[in-house]
């Protein structure tokens, strides 16, 4: 039929009584409804009419019409309602516009009626978390209630209506629990139809069904993923997996092998909870299931399997999981076994480790010899009962074990333990205990150590040493630059400069030694002895308190989330502490070393020592107390903390407690919702500061749009500097690992006229684009190194090292302009303190760990990294007091790939890097040029001694004329060309391969050609090199190294960190590294005679004082009593002493 210029006739024919006629007109409008919607449209309800009459026999046909015109009206709604009243008759397999846009409608119309389900909130606290927060003057709390809100200076009314400001999140999202009333007007609305007509939603379920098996048959599996995740359908999921399986295995018709396409849908739903999913009780259903999926997988992965099982905190089936994997008893399930206890340790609090390894089983003890009495008192009383035996007990009785045999499998469990087995839990248990990463870290940082002593002598004598803030910082840089290296040696060669140190100074000092020895697990406790507090003995010099101090502080960051010992001695010093000094420091190193372990006992000691209302150990003890609980969500912990809050009148000990509070709830997600909204509504701005920190800790990684929107609002809006600043900040915490988005967001806020944000844009770049090198965040620093304001610059300063850690040219051109913008701010006399001491501990930074650290939010596998977290946050309040810079240290990270066999021996062995060698290279060490001696000021020089000087030259000159004797050797020149090329000489060593040149401005070319030198030789350089175990291998590098070798492989994909190789050839023998870190001077065999005993003795002593002698100076400086109190350095009062005259002196001359 031709095409239709108006459909007038057709539309007449919708009036005629007879069906047939009717029928022609609905086919003639749904062949040609593009062209004659607009004529057709008037007509609708008519088409509507045959539709809903019963008795038509093409109602489909009328439905499918219907839609085509309120699709061409933009009514996509009853469009799609009246495309699935057409049954069959609409194809989805038909492509056009009209049907994709209705199937995209579908797809949204199946989601909100799929997620009407509400949240789970099993991870919320309860709602009757008493806050006490004052209400404003309406008795309103939340921020919008009162026109002068301490938050917002003006009204929110104010704002534009189409401002991100002015959104509220509650009143313009779609609510899928609110079905159709709550949902009225707003996008994503489920029509009232579709919720009401229950044929309507069989239809629409069918569609989708079929749009399901469309994408299983195209192999399109992540389409039917995305839906179902967003639908909340678990159902589907479940189905879309299997589905893959199954569909792999027929087209390898029963061949055998591994199926990987459903293993690789389970690691991109793993790859969505962590990247995507936003809402944590979805994120734990989701991992849930797919925790049961590979479960139920015959050869599962296990390394996915234990990232769920550390998310969802549930540390039995850790400890299952390791059974499971020793009890195969072949070597590659040890090594698997071994490589997950390490990945736990990366990635589990010290309170889910512990569990975990109280779970594994044990060899049975031996029991003592019991007497009479004893075994008559055990026969009369029943053993007490403990918590596992209940929990136990209610497992076997859901699974229909019976509760006599309970006992019985306990003890047959543990003595079915065959040696080799014993020998695998207990290596796993030092695994947990974290002993055997903080060793292999240690022997990494202490044979690499590449730290330039230049560039600290050069801050050292760059800065005057008696002002206190200067010689903090060099403290500070040198921490860093040393970070876990165990090299001290700075300290020991200036005990000049470190006698200078005073009252805080000492404390920042003495901490630094547990930045320097971190890790050192074995040597911590006897390297503090001198410096730790001691029982007063009668006659005795007491010790300074600020190393007392200083030493249990450095003692926690010694043993930093490793629960040992330790714990325990520093909890029993700062029990028995009675200055606030040793207090503050022990409480520091407390929390340190107890961090995530939950100990309700270290948790009262440190709020009776609260009581006591001292602004200068309040302020630790806050910061402790969040430390102890961190993200445990204790709510008695946050009541108590939020009204001692509001009872003091101390400022810093609002603060601790603030930022305690905010450590509380780490990584709770919604469940801090709650507290946030209290803290940011009270009048207080400390108490505000601490609920910026709260969201930013408690939704930290996540990049959730909630937060970051809250956070822009606070940052515009409050009227107290010290709030706008933390919100800019607190960005970088939320979307850490979206780095390149962070630039794009502050870019505005950089160039803000408040200070306080400009700072906190820079610091937020800096935390956010960490050891990333991003050229967008660099070049919006690098203008705010001059900004007018000294805090500022310091901040941009301290950022840039931040992003350029472990940079070389290679990776970014910049560095090098970088360290010497770095090198400029610290020896400028005329620049500002805060600018000087950003400088120094960014020159630190930039090469923390020797340069073999780089830091990390997040750990090798992609979770979040708790105490890296924690340290960034805590550094980040050196605005208001210096030693919690130390913090930092927590986020450095080695960067190495460490490579175990099966016996965690480390062998010798090569991988290969398939780049340049330079290209990941470590940077040249810096050119300190020695500053030129000050010139002397020239003489003056009279005006008739100048005549006088000419009269003699021309003498000399007529003199020369007259002589016969023409000698024109140009001794002077040549002298002048010799020493210029003896300097040319003594300079070029400094650059290779480069020629001199005979022109006097040759050096200034040749220098000009060097970078273009060094880039072509790099050009020139074979791709790929072999590097040796335990070998520095930054993050960027992981994806290029490969194990050609074809003894060791290793378990898993190389991620960075320890690495467990399976031995191909275990009965050939193997060469071992040497571990130098803990290498000890042995005796010899058997030494027979008594003369080679001594001999022995005394070479032993004579090396012992010489590695003692320089550490006994410096804790002799350190230890010493500051006797001025607080104020500065006196200088001793001189002695008296005999002048004589002139007269006096020639006589007895």
């Amino acid at each position: 039929m031709p095409g239709l210029t108006s459909a007038a006739g057709v539309v007449g024919f919708l009036s005629e009584p007879e069906p047939e006629l009717q029928v022609f007109a609905l086919k003639v409008m749904n062949e040609q409804i593009d062209s004659l919607w607009t004529e057709v449209a008037s007509s609708v309800g008519d088409i509507e009419a045959l539709y809903e009459d019963p008795s038509f026999p093409e109602r489909e046909l009328a439905a499918l019409v219907a839609a085509k015109v309120y699709y061409h009206l933009q009514e996509y709604n009853e469009s799609m309602i009246f495309a699935l009243g057409a049954g069959k008759l609409f194809d989805i397999d038909h492509e056009g516009e009209f049907e994709d846009t209705i199937i995209s409608k579908c797809v949204d119309t199946y989601i909100a009626l799929s997620g009407t389900v509400p949240a789970n909130n099993t991870n919320q606290p309860p709602s009757q978390l008493t806050t006490a927060f004052s209400s404003n003057a309406n008795g309103a709390s939340s921020i919008s209630a009162g026109l002068a809100s301490p938050t917002t200076p003006f009204s929110q009314s104010t704002l534009p209506s189409k401002s991100l400001l002015s959104r509220q999140d509650s009143t313009t999202t779609f609510d899928p629990s609110q079905q159709v009333a709550g949902n009225a007007n707003l996008p994503g609305a489920l029509p009232a139809s579709v919720a009401s007509q229950a044929s309507v939603q069989k239809q629409l379920y069918a569609i989708i069904d079929e749009l399901f098996e469309r994408c299983f048959q195209g192999g399109s599996y992540r389409q039917v993923i995305g839906i179902a995740v967003e639908a909340r359908r678990l159902d589907i999921l479940r189905r879309a997996i299997i589905r893959a399986s199954e569909d792999e295995k027929k087209q390898r018709k029963g061949e055998d092998g591994e199926f990987i396409r459903g293993q690789e849908l389970m690691e991109y739903v793993l790859e969505i909870c962590m990247n995507v999913v936003q809402e944590r009780g979805l994120r734990n259903e989701l991992l849930q299931l797919v925790l049961d999926l590979l479960n139920d997988i015959p050869s599962p992965d296990y390394f996915s399997i234990a990232k769920c099982i550390v998310y969802l905190n549930e540390h039995t089936m850790a400890s299952d999981m390791l059974v499971q994997l020793v009890n195969k008893g072949d070597a590659k399930s040890t090594a698997v076994a071994y490589q997950i206890a390490f990945d736990l340790y990366d990635n589990s609090t010290q309170d889910f480790l512990k569990k975990v390894r109280e779970d594994l089983p044990k060899a049975p003890e031996p029991a003592p010899a019991a007497t009479t009495d004893d075994q008559d008192r055990m026969q009369e009383e029943p053993p007490e009962p403990r918590e596992s035996d209940q929990l136990l007990q209610e497992l076997d009785d859901s699974a229909g074990v019976p509760a006599s045999s309970l006992e019985g499998n306990q003890d047959k469990k543990e003595a079915e333990l065959s040696p080799e087995a014993q020998k695998a839990f207990d290596s796993i248990r030092t695994i947990l205990s974290g002993t055997k990463t903080i060793e292999l870290d240690l022997e990494f940082l202490f044979r690499s150590n590449r730290a330039d002593m230049a560039v600290l002598n050069k801050i050292r004598d760059s800065v005057e040493a008696r002002n206190s803030i200067y010689h903090t910082a060099v403290t500070l840089a040198t921490a860093f630059m040393h970070a876990g290296t165990t090299n001290d040696s700075f300290f020991r060669q200036n005990l000049e400069w470190l006698g200078k140190a005073v009252n805080w100074s000492k404390f920042t000092a003495t901490a630094a030694l547990g930045v320097i020895h971190r890790g050192n697990l074995g040597q911590g406790q006897k390297l503090l002895e001198p410096y730790l507090p001691k029982d007063q003995i009668a006659g005795a010099n007491p010790s300074s308190a600020y190393s007392q101090g200083g030493s249990l502080y450095a003692l926690g960051l010694i043993y930093a989330n490793h629960e040992t010992f330790a714990l325990d001695l520093i909890r029993e010093h700062f029990k028995k502490a009675t200055e606030e000094v040793v207090q503050h420091g022990g409480a520091l190193g407390l929390g340190v070393a107890g961090m995530a372990t939950g100990d309700e006992s270290i948790y009262e000691d440190l709020k009776s020592v609260l009581w006591t209302d001292s602004a200068l150990n309040g302020e630790a003890v806050g910061i402790a107390m969040g430390l102890i609980m961190l993200g445990t969500g204790d709510i008695r912990a946050l009541e108590y903390m939020i009204q001692y809050a509001h009872d003091t009148q101390h400022e810093k000990i609002v603060r601790g407690l603030a930022l305690g509070m905010a450590l509380i709830m780490y990584g709770r997600q919604e469940g801090a919702d709650e507290l946030v909204n209290g803290l940011l509504d009270d009048p207080d701005p400390i108490l505000r500061y601490g609920g910026i920190q709260t969201l930013a800790l408690a939704y930290c990684g996540t990049g959730s749009n909630k937060a970051v929107r809250k956070l822009l609002h606070v940052a515009v809006s409050d009227v107290s500097d010290d709030v706008r600043r933390i919100a800019v900040m607190s960005l970088g915490f939320i979307l850490f690992r979206k780095p390149s988005s962070v630039p794009r967001m502050v870019e505005l806020l950089s160039e803000s006229y408040n200070p306080h944000v400009r700072y906190g844009a820079a610091m937020a770049l800096g935390i956010s684009c960490a050891g990333t090198g991003l050229d967008e965040a660099i070049d919006l620093l690098e203008p705010m190194i001059k900004d007018p304001t000294d805090f500022v610059r310091q901040g941009a300063l301290i950022s840039l090292s931040m992003i350029m850690i472990q940079q070389n040219e290679a990776m970014n051109p910049k560095v090098g302009t970088i360290r010497k913008t770095l090198m400029k701010a610290i020896s400028d006399r005329h620049e500002d303190a805060m600018t000087k001491f950003g400088s120094a501990i960014a020159l630190g930074i930039i090469d923390a760990g020797g340069r073999n650290c780089t830091i990390s939010l997040q750990t090798q596998t992609g979770n979040l990294n708790m105490s890296g977290i924690v340290g960034m946050v805590v550094f980040t309040q050196y605005w208001y007091w210096f030693p919690l810079t130390h913090f930092l240290s927590l986020s450095f990270a080695p960067t190495a790939i460490v490579g175990l066999d099966q016996d965690l021996e480390v062998p010798s062995f090569k991988f290969h890097s398939a780049t340049r060698p330079s290209l990941f290279d470590y940077p040249p060490e810096q050119e300190t040029k020695q500053e030129d001696a000050p010139k002397k000021v020239e003489t003056a020089v009279l005006s008739t001694t100048a005549q006088a000087k000419r009269r003699a030259q021309r003498k000399e000159k007529q003199q020369r004329r007259e002589s016969m004797d023409i000698d024109q050797t140009p001794t002077t020149p040549k002298t002048v060309n010799l020493d210029d090329k003896m300097e040319t000489d003594e300079s070029p060593p400094k650059a290779e391969g480069g020629q001199e040149s005979e022109k006097p401005d040759g050096g200034k070319k040749e220098g000009d050609a060097q970078p273009e030198t060094a880039k072509k030789r790099m050009e020139k350089e074979k791709v790929g090199y072999q590097l040796e175990n335990m070998s520095r291998v930054l993050p960027a590098q992981r994806k290029f190294i490969s194990f050609p070798d074809g003894r060791y492989q290793p378990v898993k994909k190389p991620t960075g960190g320890v690495i467990l190789l399976t031995d191909s050839t275990p009965s050939e023998a193997k060469s071992l590294m040497e571990l130098k870190a803990k290498k000890t001077v042995k005796p010899a065999a058997a030494p027979v005679t008594l003369q080679d005993r001594v001999s022995q003795a005394l070479v032993q002593q004579e090396a012992a004082d010489r590695d003692a002698q320089g550490a006994a100076e410096a804790a002799g400086v350190l230890t010493a009593v500051d006797e001025d109190g607080e104020g500065g350095e006196e200088a001793e009062v001189p002695q008296e002493f005999d002048y004589f005259t002139d007269e006096e002196g020639g006589n007895e001359g």
